[in-house]
């Protein structure tokens, strides 16, 4: 839960934060951390390499993911794939934006990058995305999830400061717990 005063002081800081970096794109980033109870393994591949309409559901103006083309070669380095939504009131539905891996490090972590949007994202540019797991015993697993979102138009950074830190970090959240159930399941990868 964000505190009063972040909040009170939240528009001063990203101009402040701004005025420092005004020749490049603001990044706003949250993580987010849980204990999967399963293989190593299955906390590292199920979110990158199963079907993500599965773990990307939706939720208020985030469509849920229908499908992915072009990804023959995803879960590899430089590899990227086209993501398709459902409709809702923030998207007409169809082709979305690609996704992009930009580092595997094998049972440790994942880099993506979500970019090339096919609807306006109020400033946003890109969002990187990071998969970190870390064992701790057998069957034992801390997951930290991070995303940093880029934008680049001043005047809505103080909406995209709200959007990250609320909206972004309670759909994590739900992401997670998508991810742990198919863990749980042993989902089918679709993908290496």
């Amino acid at each position: 839960m964000t505190n009063y005063s972040e909040c009170i002081l939240a528009p001063l800081c990203i101009w402040n934060l701004y005025k420092r970096n005004s020749n490049q794109d603001m990044q706003f980033r949250i993580t987010v951390k849980t204990i999967y109870k399963c293989s190593l393994e299955r906390a590292f591949k199920t979110p990158m390499l199963c079907d993500v309409s599965k773990v990307h559901t939706g939720f208020g103006i985030m469509p849920k993911v229908t499908h992915c083309t072009d990804g023959e070669n995803w879960g590899k380095p430089g590899y990227s794939k086209k993501v398709f939504v459902a409709k809702s009131i923030s998207f007409k539905g169809g082709e979305a934006s690609t996704d992009k891996v930009i580092e595997r490090i094998e049972n440790k972590y994942w880099k993506i990058e979500v970019s090339d949007f096919k609807s306006p994202m109020i400033g946003f540019s890109k969002f990187v995305g990071e998969w970190k797991t870390t064992e701790f015993d057998p069957n034992k697993i801390l997951v930290e999830y991070t995303y940093t979102l880029h934008s680049t138009v001043p005047l809505l950074y103080p909406l995209n400061w709200l959007f990250t830190k609320v909206f972004w970090k309670f759909y994590m959240k739900r992401v997670l717990e998508n991810v742990r159930e198919m863990a749980y399941n042993n989902e089918a990868y679709l993908y290496e």
